[in-house]
C-alpha cells in the first residue's frame, strides 16, 4: 500500500503524525510522535514500512503558524498552503478601509505583488531531542510541589537558552505524557512571510457558516503564503508534491501538522466536571460573545470587517464545545470510559509498585469540586 500525505488542507499536530484509511472518518489510534512512529502497527495492519528519510521529509514539509494552525510547504520556492481561517487574521490586518481582502480575496500575480504579513511567523520542526533525564535529574524528589516546579522551570529555561544559542533555532522543551517525558523541539523560524492568494470568504466558507467540525464541506478553504529569506523566496528542500490522481478508497492517509493533543488520560471525574460545569459555563460565555460580536458587525461594513476574525473564532469554538458536550452527555461514551477506568484502577491496586498511586483518582475528583467553585472568579480574573 502506498501512503498518501495530504497537502495542508487537513492538519493535526506539528511533531505528531496521524494515519487512517481513506474510507473511514476517524484516525487509527490517535496521534503519534515523529520520533516514535507505530512501525509495528503500520507493518502488520497496513503492510507499510516508511522508507528511509520519509518521516523526516513529512516532518520538515509541515509548517506551524504562530497565529495558530498548520500548513505545508508545497513548492521549492517557499510556497505554503494552509486553511483560509488560518490566514484570516493576516487578511484582516493587511486590509484597510476600501481594501477588504477578507471579503474580496487576494491574488498576487508576481512576487513583488505579494503582501508582507504584519506579525506572522512560521516554524518548521527540525529536530527532536529527548531531555527527560536532564529535567528529572534537576528536580530532587524530596522537594515540595512548588519548589519542584521552580526547579523544573529553571532547568527547562536553561536547556532552551543553551540550545538556541548553540543552534540558532527556536528551542522549546515540550512536556509529554503529563511529565513522564520531556523533549526538546528545535524549529527553523521564518519571519518574512507574505500573502500570495486567498479566495473571497464566501467561497472559503460556502454558505457563510463558520464551521471546521462538520464534513463534508463544499468550499475552497485555502490560503497561500510564501516564506522569504534575505529578501528572496526561500529555497525549500522538503515539500509535499501534488498528487495527479488524488487519494483513492482504502488508501492509507497520513496527516501531519499542528496543533494536537489527546485527552485519553482524563479521568471520569474530570469528564463529569466538563459535562456538568466546564463546558456549560464556557458555552454560555461563547454564546453571549457571539451575539455581542454579531450585533456589532451588523452596525456597519467597517465594524463587520473588524469583528470578522474574532467572530469566526468564537463561533468555531462554540461549535467545537457543542459537539464535545454532546459526546459527554452520551451515556455510552461515559460508560466506556468508566469501564476503562475501573479496569485501570484494579490493575494499579494489584501491582505492588503502583499501589501508592491508587488514591490519585479520588484526589483528582476532590480537585474538580474546587474547580467548579472557582471557575467564575478565576475566569473573570
Amino acid at each position: 500500500m502506498q501512503p498518501y500525505v495530504r497537502a495542508a488542507l487537513l492538519v493535526a499536530a506539528l511533531g505528531t503524525i496521524m494515519f487512517t484509511t481513506y474510507h473511514r472518518a476517524y484516525a487509527d489510534e490517535g496521534l503519534w510522535l515523529f520520533n516514535n512512529p507505530p512501525l509495528k502497527i503500520l507493518k502488520e495492519k497496513y503492510n507499510f514500512v516508511p522508507p528511509p528519510g520519509w518521516l523526516e521529509h513529512v516532518q520538515k514539509s509541515s509548517v506551524r503558524f504562530n497565529s495558530g494552525g498548520s500548513g505545508s510547504f508545497i513548492s521549492p520556492s517557499g510556497l505554503v498552503m494552509t486553511n483560509h481561517h488560518v490566514g484570516l487574521e493576516t487578511l484582516q490586518k493587511v486590509s484597510s478601509k476600501g481594501k477588504d481582502y477578507v471579503k474580496d480575496g487576494f491574488y498576487a500575480k508576481t512576487h513583488d505583488q505579494e503582501i508582507k504579513a504584519v506579525d506572522l511567523e512560521l516554524n518548521v520542526l527540525q529536530e527532536i531531542v529527548d531531555v527527560t533525564k536532564d529535567v528529572q535529574a534537576a528536580v530532587d524528589p524530596k522537594l515540595s510541589a512548588d519548589k519542584a516546579f521552580e526547579a523544573r522551570r529553571a532547568i527547562i529555561a536553561k536547556i532552551e537558552k543553551e540550545s538556541q544559542a548553540k543552534t540558532k533555532l527556536r528551542s522549546n522543551v515540550i512536556t509529554l505524557y503529563q511529565g513522564a517525558q520531556y523533549h526538546l523541539y528545535r524549529f527553523k523560524r521564518y519571519t518574512d512571510v507574505r500573502l500570495v492568494f486567498a479566495p473571497e470568504q464566501q467561497i472559503a466558507f460556502y454558505g457563510g457558516d463558520a464551521d471546521n467540525f462538520a464534513y463534508p464541506r463544499y468550499d475552497l478553504d485555502v490560503c497561500l503564503f510564501r516564506v522569504y529569506e534575505d529578501g528572496k523566496p526561500a529555497k525549500i528542500e522538503h515539500y509535499l508534491k501534488w498528487s495527479k490522481n488524488g487519494v483513492s478508497d482504502n488508501e492509507l492517509v497520513f496527516v501531519s501538522g499542528h496543533p494536537g493533543k489527546t485527552d485519553r488520560l482524563t479521568t471520569v471525574a474530570e469528564l463529569e466536571y466538563l459535562r456538568d460545569t466546564g463546558f456549560p459555563f464556557l458555552l454560555q460565555r461563547l454564546y453571549r460573545w457571539e451575539v455581542l460580536l454579531s450585533v456589532y458587525s451588523g452596525s456597519g461594513v467597517e465594524h463587520e470587517r473588524k469583528a470578522k476574525d474574532l467572530l469566526f473564532s468564537v463561533a468555531n469554538s462554540r461549535k467545537a464545545r457543542d459537539g464535545g458536550l454532546a459526546g459527554l452527555l452520551d451515556p455510552q461514551v461515559m460508560a466506556v470510559k468508566k469501564a476503562y477506568e475501573a479496569k485501570l484502577r484494579k490493575a494499579a491496586a494489584n501491582t505492588p509498585e503502583l499501589k501508592e498511586y491508587v488514591g490519585a483518582w479520588d484526589e483528582i475528583a476532590k480537585v474538580q469540586a474546587i474547580r467548579a467553585a472557582n471557575i467564575r472568579k478565576y475566569t473573570m480574573l
